[in-house]
């Protein structure tokens, strides 16, 4: 799905939000929840929602197993590409969820969700 400025949206399940205490670890002074099915406007596209540590490292490795790997002693050719192996669910994981992004949302009910993932929203 792509979310852009102006567009109308849904939240597609309830959304609590907790606050703490300054100072005193898990200290919880207030909740908010949020109901499923409440609409709101797309205010702002934020950036993608970054890769993983292991998606990226998966990368890094793959690079350099395909432009090193032939001159590599067996031994480190071998660990890398068990390193490679290893890494490679978190890379697919990330090429399936495909493109995402973070949005501003002012719902009608006047809150504004700032940096809500955009699987949080059904389009209108």
């Amino acid at each position: 799905m792509t979310l852009e400025e102006g567009r109308r949206v849904r939240l597609a399940e309830d959304l609590g939000i907790a606050d703490a205490v300054a100072g005193e670890a898990g200290a919880v002074i207030g909740f908010l929840s949020l109901g499923a099915g409440i609409e709101g406007t797309v205010e702002r596209v934020d950036g993608e929602v970054p890769q993983s540590h292991e998606a990226g490292e998966y990368q890094r490795l793959k690079a350099l197993f395909e432009d090193f790997g032939h001159t590599m002693p067996e031994a480190s050719r071998t660990r890398l590409e068990a390193e490679v192996a290893a890494l490679e669910p978190h890379w697919a994981a990330y090429l399936e969820r495909g493109e995402q992004v973070t949005v501003r949302v002012r719902l009608d009910n006047g809150f504004v969700l700032d940096g809500a993932h955009q699987d949080l929203l059904l389009p209108l």
